[in-house]
């Protein structure tokens, strides 16, 4: 009895390997030449250029100047997921149970962000929080501060502007999960003596961990390799990984050292990815949100 060929199943339709393979060769391609080649470069100088060595990686991992990087990125990247977690749940929540008009507004403020420039909206965020920016301009005119804020350039202003950009990332996967929950369980748990209270954390926040788990590790991972909005909102003071590889590349032109640096966060972030795979069963997770 010979072996059925695999089949792989792609917008409702059932395609062999040798196809799938075929449909997937474009972006295959495209992953190998942009992304995968220039990186196996880049670590390939941090470990054998001038000669086979680890000394690229001891310095990054020893001195203190570029382990106090790596803890300021660690710690800005948990800020952030932080507080896009707490941003996003209310207005996920709102949305997953809104239609008509009031949906379209809604969806409409989360992805016209989007879809704006990175740039633009640091910028925005660079005018708002300048001494004589808006925010300043309104503490002063309603009497509470006499002196303008050092509000740019800090590390509240990186994760404010950073939080901004990403939390499209975490509304959505969250919309997904909530809009996923029937009505009906809520209303089966009040009609069986729960308060509001309890049927929110008892049945409605435990069914959308999927969503904010999925939420958490994507803003997680993006923020740990942000580059734009913390060099330019946070400047150099403020420096975080990604802004230091680029300054080790432009500047200092050192490749070997900053083959170390990028891979020590792939190590970091491959190690996070396989603990939170097997914590919470990410497959699952990302299916069904």
């Amino acid at each position: 009895m010979t072996a059925r060929p695999k089949a792989w199943l792609l917008g409702g339709r059932h395609y062999s390997t040798a196809a799938s393979l075929a449909l997937a060769a474009p972006f295959l391609v495209l992953a190998l030449v942009t992304f995968i080649l220039p990186l196996a470069s880049l670590l390939h100088e941090s470990l054998f250029l001038p000669a086979p060595t680890l000394t690229h990686y001891q310095r990054a991992l020893t001195e203190p100047v570029y382990l106090r990087v790596m803890l300021r990125t660690l710690r800005i990247a948990a800020a952030v997921t932080v507080l896009t977690l707490i941003l996003a749940w209310p207005l996920a929540w709102v949305m997953a149970r809104s239609s008509g008009l009031k949906l379209a507004v809604l969806v409409a403020s989360v992805l016209l962000p989007l879809w704006t420039s990175v740039l633009v909206r640091t910028y925005a965020w660079m005018v708002l929080l300048q001494k004589n920016g808006v925010v300043n301009q309104l503490l002063i005119g309603s009497g509470i501060i006499d002196q303008p804020l050092t509000l740019l350039y800090t590390e509240g202003a990186v994760v404010l502007a950073m939080s901004h950009v990403l939390l499209p990332f975490m509304v959505l996967p969250i919309y997904s999960a909530l809009r996923g929950i029937p009505e009906d369980y809520g209303r089966a748990a009040q009609m069986l003596g729960a308060s509001e209270w309890a049927t929110f954390r008892e049945v409605i926040f435990p069914l959308s961990l999927p969503g904010v788990t999925s939420g958490c590790l994507m803003v997680f991972l993006l923020a740990l390799g942000f580059f734009v909005t913390p060099a330019l909102v946070g400047g150099p003071r403020q420096m975080m990984i990604a802004t230091l590889v680029s300054q080790q590349v432009r500047e200092m032109l050192d490749w070997s050292f900053a083959g170390a640096l990028v891979g020590v966060l792939l190590a970091f972030v491959l190690l996070l990815v396989l603990i939170f795979k097997r914590a919470v069963r990410l497959d699952r997770f990302v299916g069904s949100a």
